[in-house]
């Protein structure tokens, strides 16, 4: 039996984050969190749809809310729609990452330790739960 929840960790040794993935019915909901002070910063929904450039391939469009202060916005936005095209369910992300006095390289590496976490998300998909990665577009009926 394939696993409800999957939690995957990137392992650079300096700003790791992580995400924890759970099914919900077909949807996805992921948290990432990070950092000394994990927590929720911001909230993304995203919903698959055509690409407005291309209808034969597929694009997700993403509403946010960010607490105030926070900065997690633009991660939980870029993660969820990622992730909503990828695997053509709708996705929340949720996102609190943080360390005090972050310096610039530490922002560098967290940003990059954010797109190894989705490649990690991607592969644990892919292995776990593959009928998310479908590409009929009947999939996509989902209301």
């Amino acid at each position: 039996m394939k696993p409800t929840d999957i939690t995957v960790h990137t392992k650079n040794g300096a700003y790791d984050i992580s995400a924890n993935l759970r099914l919900v019915g077909r949807d996805l909901l992921v948290a990432i969190s990070g950092g000394t002070s994990p927590h929720i910063g911001a909230v993304a929904v995203a919903q698959p749809r055509p690409s407005l450039k291309d209808s034969n391939l597929r694009s997700a469009t993403a509403s946010v809310i960010c607490l105030p202060a926070h900065k997690e916005d633009d991660l939980a936005k870029a993660a969820a729609e990622v992730l909503a095209a990828a695997t053509n369910v709708a996705v929340v992300v949720t996102a609190g990452i943080h360390w005090d006095d972050l310096s610039p390289e530490g922002i560098v590496a967290v940003t990059e330790n954010t797109q190894i976490l989705l490649s990690l998300i991607l592969e644990e998909i892919a292995k776990n739960w593959p009928f998310l990665l479908s590409t009929a577009k009947e999939d996509n009926e989902h209301s």
